[in-house]
């Protein structure tokens, strides 16, 4: 194998949502959320909880790409590292969306690790749309922000 093709391949594997998001029409009405890496940190079947923490704020709305709609009951999962920089159980969640799409998460302020920022991970799940896995990465010193999660419609059989 030379050439580009090991590139694609590892891109493929590394950042799924980044290459099929871009293989739509891109006759999106609202940008889609880019994707960013899952990380080796993921739990499937995190508690169903708002808090983990408390200093930062997380919120937003759930959207679909196509039309901009609200999508309620989406399946929000965050993880991130305590206050001391390592991942633990008490620091992931799961939240579902609210009638209009709204979502509110509350956590320490993730502090950054060698060689990574500061982030929160978080993957978005709902029928119809393709799973998101993104990650936001919060301003220096902010005690929260709006972080809007677009998602892209599943192609159709």
């Amino acid at each position: 194998m030379n050439g580009i093709f090991p590139i694609l391949l590892a891109a493929m594997l590394l950042f799924p949502g980044v290459i099929f998001a871009a293989a739509g029409d891109g006759s999106w009405q609202c940008k889609p959320t880019p994707a960013d890496a899952l990380g080796p940190f993921y739990v499937p079947e995190a508690p169903v909880r708002a808090k983990v923490g408390e200093g930062y704020v997380l919120s937003g709305t759930v959207r679909s790409a196509a039309d901009c709609a609200a999508i309620s009951g989406a399946r929000i999962e965050f993880w991130l590292t305590n206050p001391a920089g390592d991942y633990d159980d008490d620091h992931r969640a799961t939240l579902l969306a609210g009638q209009a799409g709204e979502y509110r998460f509350e956590s320490n302020y993730p502090p950054p690790y060698t060689p990574r920022p500061s982030h929160i991970h978080v993957r978005v799940s709902a029928p119809g749309f393709r799973t998101l896995v993104t990650q936001h990465y919060p301003a220096a010193g902010a005690s929260g922000a709006t972080f809007d999660l677009v998602l892209v419609p599943a192609p159709q059989p």
